[in-house]
């Protein structure tokens, strides 16, 4: 295996984990989260050498990546399509243990950008630079985009939690 393979392979194995907790939190399901990381990283992969050599941090990189691919791939799904045909009906899926969660429901409904400034504000850890740094955008559209996330967040909870505002 060459050393850009071994290095791209160790980013991998370091980084996976919480790439995949990024894709879960932005895409709702451990499946799509799972889809949107390979996809991501395959071609991240491919130009690996090029990722190392304009970027200062390849993870910042790779989750501005993940989030574009998200917002892409939201926008066409948003499309309707008209079939013919009722398609099969579906076997029980397993039940995501998050399913009825009040909180995750909410932050499955806010809009794909202020998704992800909360998951990596607040799941993540990142500081307010580094959120901009990896989304491409500036602190201030951070700052704002983490405001109205949380008012909404909090008007939705309230009104689960019968008005409590505990946070």
């Amino acid at each position: 295996m060459s050393d850009e393979l071994a290095d791209f392979g160790e980013f991998v194995q370091a980084s996976l984990p919480g790439l995949l907790r990024y894709g879960h939190a932005l895409t709702g399901n451990p499946h799509d989260a799972a889809d949107l990381v390979q996809t991501v990283l395959e071609k991240v992969g491919s130009r690996w050498t090029h990722v190392q050599r304009k970027t200062a941090d390849p993870l910042a990189y790779v989750r501005r990546a993940m989030a574009n691919a998200h917002i892409s791939r939201w926008r066409r799904l948003k499309r309707e399509s008209l079939v013919a045909d009722l398609p099969e009906q579906r076997t029980a899926e397993p039940v995501d243990p998050f399913e009825h969660e009040p909180l995750w429901q909410a932050l499955r409904e806010l809009p794909p950008r202020q998704r992800a400034v909360i998951v990596l504000r607040y799941y993540e850890g990142l500081s307010e630079a580094e959120i901009a740094a990896s989304l491409g955008v500036s602190a201030g559209t951070v700052k704002s985009q983490a405001s109205k996330a949380i008012a909404t967040l909090r008007t939705k909870i309230g009104s689960i939690s019968g008005g409590r505002d505990d946070w």
